[in-house]
């Protein structure tokens, strides 16, 4: 509550200030654009009659308006700063204010690199980049040149990339003389929107979505935020490299209309040199371009730190529903004959996961698991063991739990309650995942924890839940969305169900899921069990599809409506399309293809006049590259394909 008071004050203060004449500061204008020209970021500083200076920008995505003039800046409370600058009459926590530029500097880069695993086997990094610096203080460019003291000064610079897939912005403190510290309180930079511009507002990451304008919120918005413009542009606003920072949401400005204010949730210590995370902006003619530009998140992020990652291997999990070593075992033989990699016992195998004296070094006394015995049996039959750790057993036990996991033959950890939002918390995260990387530990983070690309970083961070997945049962409008939102920041632990009776959407709406939704580790099964599988024919599409790879195309769709994607595994295409509630006709090109060449579809769609429970019907037809396919699907329903080459006898 307080924050908001302290935002809403500021903002009248800010706002008091624009009501004075405001002039633009011509040596401070910068302009950026995207290596394809598709984008144009303006940064510039405005003075105003009583030459307070602020810093804005603009920008645009082929001569179209993404983001009106907005603010930039930090708002840092350091007393004691303060006082060692002796900066007279400025004691204000604006630190975007009053900064004097000095100069800025520019490159570009234009790689591509391999990843680990992925959406795409080969991502490029290709952006331009400026770096505009300024000092706090009246001191003057001729100051700094004639001798100025340096160790009483202080030092930001404002970085933007320009990618043909997004525009980010971050800050930046250079390594300071003079001890500084920061103990930032919030940040100024904002993002005013068109007139018209509604938005997919998500009250908190497993929430349900709800298209509304920008104004009248009850709450703050989670991120990725998608927001549809009347100029026909759909445009995502997010972060990336958020490691040791304080989780970010989407406030409206108190009193600028169409506004989004990034807003933190709580303050940050920091040493410099520093760099804050990036906030991103993505924007397409499409809403489907924003899915196919989410490589930016991972390349807003360092490059892999793991030099040995032949452990890390992506796949298919089943969850052990009833935790005895019997069933387990069960699951294992399931898994070996269904093209599964993995099980995975859940919560309470250690005892009750709530409470601080659960023990995760050791198997309830209520449970008969035997863990070596039951990781060696499952490596005879090629499949590894993932176990679920509440954070209370890890904040007290990670030292312990590691080594002797890895000595078990343990493959993956699911983190589970994790604590998110705070400097502390997500610091902690991020460098757990590290310590697990060191004894060949994958993880996967369950409950609110959103990505921002650190898995490029340390790869072993397979997934991670913060979705509205199948514990919740959401509809199909609901998972139309999701594409266009929480999986633009990365790979998300939907936990696919198939039998369970709850399920609000059709079979092969589950099926298709497993190729629309991208996570290494997948679940499948959610709460089933081997016993559920009654030979029902469709279940070959989660034996053959795949987790990761090589090349991803989306095809069609439109938020809230209806999605299509093609992924390919060496030389064969697996296609997902789901849609809504309401029915419709898709239609699947396949210019994907080698042209003329030809290929064998097996479709499993549903059907309701076969007799099988769940309604799934098994069909091939051969076709050339470059067709078209069309199939009608029910409300809430879906399709999934499987197109391989037609080989020559």
């Amino acid at each position: 509550m307080k924050t908001n008071i302290f935002y809403h004050l500021l903002g009248l203060f800010l706002c008091t200030l624009t009501i004075q004449a405001q002039s633009i500061l011509e040596a401070t204008v910068q302009k950026l654009e995207s290596p394809d020209g598709a984008y144009e970021f303006t940064f510039y500083q405005k003075t105003n009659s009583a030459n307070d200076k602020q810093m804005y920008y603009t920008l645009s995505y082929r001569g179209k308006t993404v983001v009106l003039e907005s603010e930039l800046g930090v708002l840092i409370e350091n007393q004691t700063f303060e006082s060692a600058l002796a900066i007279p009459n400025d004691t204000s926590k604006v630190w975007g204010e009053n900064l004097n530029f000095i100069d800025v500097q520019r490159n570009a880069t234009n790689e591509t690199w391999k990843a680990v695993y992925g959406e795409n086997s080969i991502i490029r990094n290709h952006y331009k980049e400026m770096v505009i610096s300024f000092r706090k203080g009246e001191t003057s460019v001729e100051d700094l040149d004639n001798g100025y003291d340096k160790n009483k000064s202080y030092f930001m610079n404002v970085i933007v990339r320009a990618y043909n897939e997004g525009v980010a912005v971050r800050y930046h403190f250079p390594e300071p003389t003079n001890g500084l510290f920061l103990h930032i309180v919030g940040e100024q930079t904002q993002f005013t929107m068109p007139e018209g511009t509604m938005a997919y507002y998500e009250p908190w990451a497993q929430g349900p979505y709800s298209l509304l304008p920008l104004k009248d919120w009850k709450g703050q918005s989670e991120r990725p935020l998608t927001m549809k413009l009347t100029n026909g542009l759909t445009v995502a606003v997010t972060e990336a490299q958020m490691t040791d920072y304080a989780r970010m949401k989407f406030s409206l400005n108190a009193v600028k209309p169409n506004t989004l204010q990034a807003t933190l949730y709580g303050s940050v210590d920091v040493i410099p040199a520093y760099s804050t995370p990036w906030r991103v902006i993505m924007a397409g003619e499409k809403a489907t371009d924003l899915m196919t530009n989410n490589s930016i998140i991972l390349n807003l992020n360092p490059e892999n730190q793991i030099k040995d990652v032949s452990w890390i291997k992506p796949g298919k999990v089943i969850r052990v529903a009833k935790l005895t070593q019997e069933d387990a075992k069960k699951c294992v033989d399931f898994a070996a004959e269904r093209g599964l990699q993995y099980i995975h016992l859940d919560a309470s195998w250690y005892g009750p996961e709530m409470k601080m004296s659960s023990d995760a070094t050791t198997v309830s006394e209520t449970k008969d698991f035997n863990m070596p015995e039951l990781t060696a049996y499952a490596a005879t039959k090629g499949i590894g063991l993932w176990v679920y750790v509440n954070q209370r057993a890890l904040i007290q036990q990670l030292d312990s739990i590691l080594p002797l996991y890895q000595k078990w033959g343990i493959k993956g950890i699911k983190f589970g309650f994790v604590q998110v939002g705070n400097q502390r918390w997500t610091t902690w995260m991020h460098e757990a995942v590290k310590k697990c990387a060191e004894y060949n530990l994958m993880v996967d983070i369950h409950d609110e924890y959103r990505p921002t690309g650190f898995s490029r970083t340390f790869p072993n961070l397979m997934t991670q839940e913060g979705i509205r997945g199948n514990e919740e049962m959401p509809d199909a409008n609901h998972n139309t969305i999701l594409p266009f939102t929480r999986f633009l920041a990365g790979p998300a632990d939907y936990t696919i169900a198939y039998y369970n009776n709850r399920i609000q959407n059709t079979h092969a709406h589950q099926l298709a899921l497993s190729v629309v939704y991208y996570s290494p580790i997948q679940f499948m099964y959610w709460y089933d069990q081997p016993s559920a599988y009654q030979g029902e024919p469709e279940i070959e599409f989660f034996d053959k599809v795949k987790t990761v790879w090589d090349e991803t195309k989306i095809l069609n769709g439109e938020v809230g409506e209806y999605i299509t994607v093609a992924r390919r595994s060496s030389k064969d295409w697996f296609v997902g399309a789901i849609t809504n509630t309401q029915a419709r006709k898709v239609s699947i090109p396949t210019t994907f293809l080698v042209k003329g060449k030809k290929y064998m579809v097996k479709s499993y769609q549903d059907n309701d006049s076969i007799s099988t429970r769940t309604k799934v019907s098994v069909s091939e037809q051969k076709i050339k590259g470059g067709e078209t396919l069309t199939f009608d699907l029910k409300a809430s329903g879906g399709i999934a394909l499987i197109i391989s080459e037609v080989q020559k006898k």
